[in-house]
């Protein structure tokens, strides 16, 4: 019975716990005592500020007075906060901290808002900046005013500033505190930003040229009078240009020694494989090459004036330092190269006896058909070997090409597949898979230097190539990519590696990704990095789209934004993301007419197929419409499937997707259907794949990318500050779609509607995102607020991606128009 006892006990005691909990978890509870705190601030803000003028004839009454005295209704305390803030003034003023006390208040009203919700400020920010100020000024007072405690009531640095300082000045000295004091004020000030290091320099740098500037012109004062001439007669300046004469030479490519006499295998070479860091060419430069500039004369400057739009015509940034866009996430740290897995054989070694042993087999069954070759070499990769021939003249090369299986049957292996002509070259190529495959790790492609000093603006690394280089792409410039494979053939990890290269390279105010995963497993892992690159509707629940009706509203909403986006373009008077957000970071638009930073978006659809088969024209238009426009904006898309059939990958989508990159396919026709030609199908798997962008395709082994590392990747993000929300999506209404307003009922107004019928009238803007973002509700509730709105004729009918137009003129006529409703 005991037992059972104590049992109920244990459970009746954690029950009032949790209730504790949930108590002051309750947002009820966090927004009183915030208004609370608010209200001390204001009180607290009254008694200090009330000191500095009745505080004298207040001092005796405190000093004298008991609890009672002060307590009376008369004890002719002036103190407009009355005896208890004459106390508290006189306590945190005088006997701790002086004027700097109000900084104690100030936090005090930051925790209040807080807790409120007013504002979503950093409190631990806010309470160390708070706390080293307070003790900063308290100490600087007290030094600075030392001899003005003896006669005055207040004390500007308090007791503690007064005793702090006299110990300092023993213990260093009167330089030496103002030493501290700026060393702390210089270090304080670059805790708050990083950019009073620029300033510094700048300051620096400014005092250094004024005193060198100041040199030369007494040095040139003194030649000047050294030097007088009796008379200049002065002759024009003759600058002499020599014209840089360009021939246009062949530079012949280093062939190996070739002997065409048999036997052929003495010709036979074989290539190390080239390091990805190695340049291809070095030139040196000559004499001639020196162009010399002639001088600029001296004059008054002549400006050509660059045509704004009338919006920003004679806008000038509020500050002479640039918009900084990652000043919100300023402590923000890229993925470091410790997060991946590092491979030890991840670097191809050549077996002589396996690249002789197939050399003697690609001879001889050449040989067998009539077939003469002069040289052969081969070229290592991690997982193929290029294997070039020149064939004997006349022979013809449809006649070798039409050899494929042979050469396959002979070597055993899984795939040959033959290049005939290799462009560029005139040699043969043909491919064959190593028996001892390495791992091409994502460590090693992210940590090469083309990829770390790559100043590509999408910077894609997709693998090695054949001739073991590091394969890396620009997404901008592609700008659309259109991957297809086979089911376990490497295209998730292919689509893994085009994420972690953008991570690995792109701060979260510059990207942000609308990941599509029919399957709603393969990007779930990406979840958590939600508030720092992810995308989504302003109503959407999880960032990750994996409902298809989801995904249309989705498409649809890119496509607002990409208009809206154009908008900005065309009143910025320029062409592209880049020239517009380089205009915008010079402070050259204004962002009170609409202007603002844009990142780029990068929409990632897996399994397309299963989009097509559900949703049709719904998702192809928009993603057909997204294709065609939205490159210059900075709006790129990636596709995956894996049925490369013509139902799913139709002309619509082939023609605005000019990059594929194309995974090991099941049959000939579905590579015809990705590349437009055969040789997906002739791939061995686990990350071979084709990357055309153009005429012939590029033969690239993907790199491998874990789950682990992945998680490991977004954890180390997500751990870090990121925004209080993702990235919201413009609203899209389907100006298909009816409203029927018979269904509003008028009787039962929303407790908001007449905050959102004022605030849609102040910003003269019938937007339902904007009714969203200030009231912070869901999309539904802000759609029945709109609903309302229509109704009551405040705004008007839905008009498709635009803002509604606003009925009411000023708040007058909305008054009127309220009154009417109630």
């Amino acid at each position: 019975m005991a037992k059972k006892k104590s049992e109920k006990e244990v459970v009746t005691d954690e029950a009032s716990t949790n209730k504790v909990i949930l108590f002051f978890k309750n947002e009820t509870i966090h927004f009183v005592l915030g208004l609370v705190l608010v209200i001390f601030s204001v009180y607290l803000l009254l008694a200090l500020s009330s000191f500095f003028f009745t505080g004298a004839a207040d001092q005796s009454i405190i000093d004298a007075g008991n609890s009672q005295e002060l307590a009376s209704v008369n004890n002719h305390v002036k103190n407009y906060a009355g005896s208890r803030g004459a106390q508290l003034a006189s306590y945190l003023i005088n006997d701790c901290f002086g004027v700097s006390s109000f900084f104690i208040l100030v936090f005090l009203a930051v925790t209040g808002l807080k807790l409120m919700r007013v504002r979503n400020f950093r409190l631990w920010k806010w309470f160390i900046g708070c706390t080293l100020l307070l003790v900063w000024f308290s100490v600087f007072f007290g030094f600075v005013l030392m001899e003005h405690y003896k006669d005055s009531f207040i004390y500007f640095g308090g007791m503690h500033g007064y005793n702090v300082s006299i110990w300092l000045i023993s213990q260093v000295g009167v330089p030496g505190v103002w030493m501290i004091l700026l060393v702390s004020a210089i270090c304080f000030l670059i805790y708050l930003s990083a950019r009073t290091i620029i300033w510094l320099r700048k300051i620096l740098s400014l005092g250094f040229i004024k005193r060198k500037e100041k040199e030369s012109v007494e040095a040139l004062g003194e030649e000047e009078e050294a030097e007088q001439p009796e008379f200049t007669n002065p002759q024009p300046q003759t600058v002499e240009f020599s014209v840089k004469k360009t021939f246009k030479q062949d530079i012949p490519a280093q062939q190996p020694a070739m002997e065409v006499a048999p036997p052929v295998h003495d010709n036979f070479m074989v290539e190390e494989p080239a390091p990805a860091e190695a340049l291809d060419m070095t030139f040196s430069k000559t004499a001639d090459d020196v162009m010399v500039s002639p001088p600029i004369p001296e004059g008054p400057a002549f400006e050509v004036a660059t045509p704004v739009g009338d919006d920003d015509e004679s806008y000038q940034g509020p500050e002479v330092e640039p918009y900084n866009p990652q000043l919100d996430l300023e402590n923000y740290r890229y993925p470091t190269l410790e997060l991946m897995k590092k491979y030890d054989n991840n670097e191809p070694t050549i077996n002589m006896e396996e690249q002789k042993a197939n050399k003697d087999r690609i001879i001889n069954t050449l040989r067998s058909f009539g077939i003469e070759i002069s040289s052969i070499k081969a070229t290592v990769g991690p997982t193929v070997t290029l294997y070039e021939i020149t064939p004997e003249q006349g022979v013809r090369i449809s006649k070798i090409r039409g050899l494929e299986d042979d050469i396959a049957l002979s070597l055993s292996a899984l795939g040959i597949r033959i290049i005939a002509p290799i462009p560029g070259k005139g040699t043969i190529g043909i491919e064959v898979p190593n028996s001892n495959p390495k791992i091409v790790s994502m460590q090693s492609i992210i940590g090469s230097k083309k990829f770390q000093e790559s100043s590509y603006d999408l910077p894609i690394a997709l693998g090695k190539t054949i001739t073991n280089e590091v394969f890396m792409v620009d997404l901008c410039k592609m700008p659309h990519v259109l991957v297809a494979g086979a089911t376990g053939q490497g295209k998730s990890v292919g689509l893994n590696a085009i994420i972690t290269s953008l991570l690995y390279k792109k701060h979260p105010s510059e990207l942000k990704f609308v990941l599509v995963d029919p399957k709603k497993v393969e990007f779930s892992i990406y979840s958590v990095i939600e508030h720092h690159f992810l995308a989504k509707l302003p109503d959407g629940e999880e960032a990750i789209i994996t409902d298809v009706t989801k995904v249309v509203q989705t498409l649809n909403s890119i496509c607002v934004e990409m208009d809206s986006r154009y908008d900005l373009l065309k009143k910025a008077h320029v062409r592209n993301i880049k020239e517009y957000n380089e205009k915008f970071i010079n402070r050259k638009l204004n962002p009170e007419k609409g202007h603002k930073f844009m990142p780029y978006i990068v929409v990632i659809i897996d399994e397309f197929g299963d989009l097509i088969m559900t949703a049709g024209k719904e998702v192809e238009l928009p993603i057909a419409r997204i294709a065609q426009l939205a490159r210059a904006i900075g709006i790129h898309m990636v596709i995956a499937t894996q049925r490369p059939t013509t139902n799913i990958i139709t002309g619509t989508i082939k023609a605005n997707f000019p990059a594929r990159v194309a995974f090991r396919v099941s049959s000939m026709m579905d590579s015809r259907t990705i590349l437009d030609r055969p040789g997906a199908n002739q791939l061995i798997g686990r990350g071979d794949m084709l990357f055309l962008q153009g005429a012939d395709p590029i033969r690239v082994q993907c790199a491998f990318v874990d789950t682990p590392e992945v998680e490991d990747i977004t954890k180390y993000i997500a751990r870090q500050q990121g925004y209080p929300t993702a990235f919201f999506l413009p609203e899209y209404v389907n100006e298909d779609a009816s409203s029927d307003l018979g269904d509003v009922d008028m009787g039962r107004l929303d407790p908001l509607f007449s905050d959102a019928a004022r605030l849609i009238v102040i910003h003269q803007q019938g937007s339902t995102s904007l009714i969203q973002r200030k009231f912070a509700i869901g999309y539904n509730r802000a759609g029945r607020i709109m609903d309302q709105l229509e109704k009551a004729g405040i705004v008007g009918p839905s008009e498709g991606s635009k803002a509604r137009q606003v009925m009411c003129l000023d708040e007058n006529d909305l008054e009127m128009r309220l009154n009417n409703l109630m």
